[in-house]
């Protein structure tokens, strides 16, 4: 290792040979640096699985345009729909279908013990509202009532039951009331509002939450015609239908307010993301008390060799060196543990808890910068000083 530092730097490797002679103060510094690294990866992740799952529901969805309520800043929440919107959305050009999209929750009491919370969607089967292709084979079974669709991928959900389920035998269970039965099953997904989700007809809807009125549907699903662009329909909607009841967006403009909504206002997403920022500045310390301690240690050494001319930036380098060093043997077991971690909570949680390509480089290089900023601070006492105060 010297001998490689040696060569990549062109000069005797000081700060390699500070921070080895003091072994376990170097050991140290690599565990608070890779616990910080965990830290940060942890967040991250569950940072972007709250992003994925965000996501979700979304993905399937065949239409191109979604109108909400006003004052509706996720898919989940808001208020509904007057089904007049749909009609006045059916006479603009370039719409070739409008379909109601009724959503609310339920919470599923399994034999054994455990709660299923799902989403439920209720959607008109005469029409394809998903791209799936287990929802659209499905589709027309809806039409009977009390029959459903259930996610396999939820959260508390045996693999035998969704395998018996798509081998042809419809699994009965309680719901508000009605008994419902699941004849088969599709793949979306657990997230953090809910386990998983269920598909139904808006008949069946409708007799499970008898408050709710086919007259206001939650959202309205809005195609278009094919060679018409989205957003052309999303400008024509709005001024159809100037009502201040309403907001009219793409789908990918709902699910990105809808990311951000719950990244930047919701609890869960300003905790993770404070998660983070609180991850580096447990690095920054650390490495800021490991990097003062060994420039306090040798500060007679830096005082004759800045009595003999060396400038600040030799020092500087010195430290930075001790600070690159500290970032990229604190990262290796950080990244290490954190994949490992990340199989350990996605296997029990169900959330997509995963590496993306990028988020390991990103990380290295907020460490290194981390390090370098501490290695920065370190050194103040050596600018401008006289060597004679040193001593």
């Amino acid at each position: 290792m010297t001998g490689l530092l040696t060569y990549l730097l062109g000069r005797l490797p000081i700060g390699w040979l500070q921070l080895k002679h003091n072994k376990t103060r170097f050991a140290a510094a690599i565990a608070g640096v890779a616990f910080a690294n965990i830290l940060i990866f942890m967040q991250l992740g569950f940072l972007g699985a709250l992003v994925e799952t965000t996501k979700l529901p979304y993905r399937p969805m065949m239409a191109d345009i979604l109108i909400s309520a006003s004052d509706a800043n996720t898919l989940s929440d808001g208020s509904n729909v007057p089904r007049q919107r749909l009609y006045q959305a059916l006479t603009v050009p370039g719409v070739a279908d409008a379909s109601p999209f009724y959503l609310s929750k339920f919470d599923w009491q399994r034999d054994n013990g455990t709660t299923v919370n799902f989403q439920v969607f209720g959607i008109d089967p005469s029409t394809q509202v998903f791209s799936n292709p287990d929802i659209e084979s499905a589709r027309p079974q809806l039409r009977l009532l009390d029959t459903a669709l259930l996610d396999r991928s939820a959260r508390n959900i045996d693999p035998a039951l969704s395998t018996a389920i798509d081998g042809g035998t419809p699994h009965r269970f309680e719901a508000n009331g009605r008994t419902l039965k699941a004849v088969q099953t599709f793949s979306i997904g657990a997230g953090f509002e809910a386990d998983g989700y269920l598909i139904v007809s808006d008949q069946t809807f409708l007799k499970m939450y008898p408050r709710r009125s086919a007259g206001a549907p939650t959202h309205i699903l809005v195609t278009v015609t094919p060679g018409i662009t989205p957003q052309t329909i999303v400008n024509r909607l709005r001024l159809a239908i100037p009502e201040k009841d309403v907001i009219i967006r793409t789908i990918e403009e709902a699910a990105s307010a809808d990311e951000a909504y719950q990244t930047t206002e919701r609890p869960v997403g300003v905790i993770f993301g404070f998660g983070v920022i609180i991850g580096v500045l447990v690095g920054l310390i650390i490495v800021y008390q490991v990097l003062s301690t060994d420039v306090a240690d040798h500060l007679g050494e830096y005082a004759t060799l800045k009595a003999v001319g060396y400038r600040q930036s030799f020092f500087l380098s010195i430290v930075f060196e001790e600070a690159i060093i500290l970032a990229v043997f604190g990262f290796i077991p950080g990244v290490l543990i954190a994949f490992g971690l990340y199989e350990i909570v996605s296997g029990a949680t169900g959330l997509p808890v995963v590496m993306s390509g990028l988020r390991p480089v990103g990380v290295l290089v907020g460490t290194s910068l981390m390090c370098l900023a501490s290695g920065a601070i370190a050194t103040r006492r050596l600018a401008g000083a006289n060597p004679a105060d040193l001593f």
